[in-house]
């Protein structure tokens, strides 16, 4: 069910540039900065710092909430709310980065309730 949430979408062109740095973008406003990225074909992510968003904490998000990335303005923008993405599982990178049973857990979180590629109202 979730496996579809690790990859990008068609049409984001994540290859052009390291994403690192970047700005990251939720349906409602900044959420932080791209630490690391990963674009394997199943398992693609962005490692969001927060900053003062939610106390410095980092963030995992699928590749598959990515909807465009602006390379000019380096922004990555994603279909999920602030809201959204603060009640997800919390993510430890030494304890989840490759965590299974977490990556079920955030994938499941994130489609739960909507359907996928569907931005939330």
């Amino acid at each position: 069910m979730t496996e579809n949430v690790w990859a990008y979408r068609g049409g984001v062109d994540y290859l052009a540039a390291d994403l690192t740095g970047y700005g990251v973008e939720a349906a409602d406003g900044s959420i932080g900065k791209v630490d690391k990225h990963s674009d394997e074909v199943s398992d693609a992510y962005l490692v969001v710092d927060t900053g003062v968003w939610i106390l410095g904490k980092e963030v995992l998000l699928p590749a598959g909430l990515v909807t465009h990335i602006d390379h000019a303005a380096e922004k990555v923008y994603v279909d999920r709310t602030k809201e959204q993405i603060k009640a997800a599982p919390e993510f430890h990178r030494d304890e989840h980065l490759g965590n299974a049973d977490h990556r079920e857990a955030l994938g499941a979180h994130y489609l739960s309730g909507m359907p996928f590629g569907v931005p939330p109202a």
